[in-house]
């Protein structure tokens, strides 16, 4: 075998193994040696679960293919009709030679399974039966011949093609085939017994009639508030972020060193992989399998993005939404869910408690984008291009299989798992990605929202990640400015509360008119994002992790009305710990003054006169990787829903 090396690769694997897929690659060899002009012999369809799940995964099998003189093709390997057919029969020979001998000594019976591992996802019978190489009998074993020379060797990159699509299959069938679990019966009526369903179903029936009122013409459904009800409980009571493990002797907290082995019952919830967090006081190892069975995760209710993604999507079929997970191949995960109403998919990622804000990965967290896919019980789709507005850059970066194979995956995955389902579901299935691929190609923008950096997990987890936002240190301008209305010019006062809890804005004056968000009436913001903390039940303004320094300002802006300043009261509070430090300016052309953010109401004297005004908070300090949070704008309790924690009033007079 010296002269092959990819002959003396697959005889490194168990004799099971060899044995089963030895069969298989003299089935190819003989197929073409037999029937010389038959094409259909002379291609393998990637894509065939057969050659996916018994060559693909085993160590020399698609090395020998190629040495036999078999090329990649779109979506087949092929044997062409100027490759030599003496090169193919040195290397069956040389295969037949192995096989034989191990045969001869009795080493083992094979194993007709043995060759399709237990990590790639099985494929359908009849999918299996319609695209597997021809069977012959096998012919009587010849002679070993050892080649003369050794046979020019495939292209590297050729090899490192196939074996890139292969492992792409892989990962697609894998997921496909994952998503199916969530479908159990049983596994559902154990995930509704952990949710609190009468209760976010009255929520959500209270927020849709919330929406109502605001906007007769509301076309929402009681599934859409469901849904983001269902959002803000999963992330606020019933899962939790794992960046380290405290100490289970201690408590005290742990540092990441490596991985551990996993056991059997680790195992047996799919947990292949268990991280060692270690205590350097009582030098002791806390054990953190990766689970990736849901129902598992239905009682530990934590781990990072795979864990909240797998469990929230299986929490949303049990209440009967339909739902698909996404799979992004720069290492993040999240769900879709279809609104009825909207006639749309829309992103829901539990991690963040966000919904329909696809451009968050790309403009907030600084992603360089290239392929996410929908895996649903009925289809996987490429949904790529719903999370991106720069499509020529996510094109540059597609290299790691090419389109039309792509393409030609997908609908035979999604032909193979659709042969069951009746005409309509297959006609709705087909209207939706219809409207799927309109939407891909118009144009998108931002929301508000949308540019923030990631919000869980620890700073180290989120830059070692490159997700603290795309570009964190850069300014961002609303220009929103508070120009007084009628009713404030009639009075000449200008009031502005602002609530931190509700995150929202009141003008006073001005009918109690309610301004959601606090970016909405900011005049400029850098590195700052509001911040909740479910645990404390505080919320609060802080700078962006990974920010030395942040800044808010608000104008207020009285010439357009006719009016300029009489006075000016501006009341902040603001927190800091250990070296944090918050400075409060108030400014306009002609004079800076600075306030305490004490809570107190500060009257600022040098103002009179002048037609607009700037507060303006700056954020800086702070110790070690939590220094972003020793230094903070309003914090209060979540439950104090009616106290404003900032304002602004300006006593005007005409101008």
């Amino acid at each position: 075998m010296a002269g092959f090396e990819g002959v003396s690769a697959l005889c490194e694997n168990t004799n099971d193994v060899f044995l089963d897929v030895s069969k298989l690659l003299l089935t190819y060899a003989d197929n073409i040696l037999r029937n010389p002009n038959e094409e259909k012999y002379r291609s393998i369809r990637i894509g065939n679960p057969t050659f996916s799940t018994k060559l693909l995964p085993v160590k020399g099998a698609v090395e020998c293919l190629f040495e036999m003189g078999f090329e990649e093709a779109e979506t087949h390997l092929v044997f062409p009709k100027s490759a030599s057919v003496d090169q193919l029969r040195r290397v069956r020979e040389s295969i037949a030679a192995e096989r034989d001998q191990r045969l001869e000594t009795g080493q083992c019976t094979p194993n007709p399974q043995s060759a399709n591992p237990a990590s790639v996802s099985p494929a359908s019978p009849t999918s299996a039966q319609a695209s597997a190489p021809q069977q012959s009998t096998q012919p009587a074993a010849q002679p070993a011949a050892r080649p003369a020379a050794q046979p020019a060797a495939q292209p590297a990159t050729q090899q490192q093609s196939l074996q890139s699509s292969m492992s792409f299959l892989r990962t697609l069938q894998s997921n496909f085939q994952h998503v199916m679990t969530y479908e159990s019966p049983e596994l559902q009526r154990k995930a509704l017994s952990c949710l609190p369903r009468g209760q976010l179903c009255s929520r959500a029936r209270e927020r849709l009639q919330q929406a109502r009122n605001a906007d007769p013409k509301c076309n929402l459904a009681e599934e859409d508030m469901l849904m983001l009800e269902l959002l803000q409980w999963f992330k606020g009571e019933f899962f939790s972020w794992v960046d380290s493990l405290l100490c289970s002797q201690c408590g005290g907290s742990t540092q990441s060193s490596g991985s551990l082995s996993p056991s059997a019952d680790d195992l047996r919830w799919d947990a292949g992989r268990v991280e060692n967090h270690y205590c350097n006081a009582c030098h002791l190892s806390t054990r953190f399998p990766r689970y990736n069975n849901p129902e598992k995760l239905l009682e530990t209710r934590r781990g990072r993005c795979g864990e909240w993604a797998n469990c929230f999507t299986l929490c949303c079929r049990a209440m009967g939404l339909e739902a698909r997970y996404i799979w992004d191949c720069t290492d993040h995960v999240w769900t879709e869910v279809y609104s009825q109403s909207q006639r749309r998919w829309l992103h829901c990622d539990p991690c963040e408690n966000v919904c329909d804000k696809p451009l968050l990965y790309e403009e907030g967290w600084g992603k360089k984008l290239s392929y996410i896919f929908a895996f649903s019980k009925d289809q996987v789709v490429d949904v790529t291009w719903r999370y991106s507005c720069k499509h020529q850059e996510v094109l540059s970066r597609r290299t790691q299989v090419k389109e039309t194979w792509l393409l030609h995956t997908i609908n035979g995955l999604n032909a193979v798992r659709q042969q069951a389902l009746g005409a309509e579901r297959k006609r709705e299935l087909l209207e939706r990605l219809v409207v799927e691929l309109v939407e891909f190609i118009s144009p998108k923008s931002h929301k508000p929202g949308e540019l923030g950096g990631r919000i869980s997990g620890s700073l180290a987890w989120r830059a070692a990640r490159g997700e603290t936002g795309a570009s964190g240190s850069e300014e961002k301008a609303s220009g929103f400015m508070f120009i007084p209305t009628e009713s404030e010019r009639q009075v000449k006062l200008f009031h502005l509360q602002y609530n931190v809890t509700k995150d929202c804005y009141c003008r006073v004056h001005s009918g109690q008119e309610e301004i959601p968000g606090w970016e909405t009436g900011a005049w400029k913001s850098e590195s700052v994002f509001r911040k909740e903390e479910h645990d404390w039940q505080t919320v609060y303004l802080a700078r962006t992790e990974g920010s030395s320094s942040g800044r808010v300002c608000w104008r207020v802006v009285c010439a357009p009305v006719g009016l300029r300043i009489k006075a000016v009261s501006v009341r902040a509070i603001s927190q800091t710990f250990h070296s944090g430090t918050v400075r409060w300016s108030l400014r306009s052309a002609q004079t800076t003054v600075q306030f305490l953010g004490d809570g107190g109401m500060h009257s600022l004297a040098g103002f009179s006169g002048s037609t607009e005004l700037v507060v303006e908070a700056e954020l800086s300090g702070g110790d070690g990787d939590a220094a972003w949070q020793h230094a903070q704008l309003f914090r209060q309790s979540m439950k104090e829903t009616e106290t404003s924690s900032f304002e602004i009033l300006v006593e005007m007079e005409d101008a």
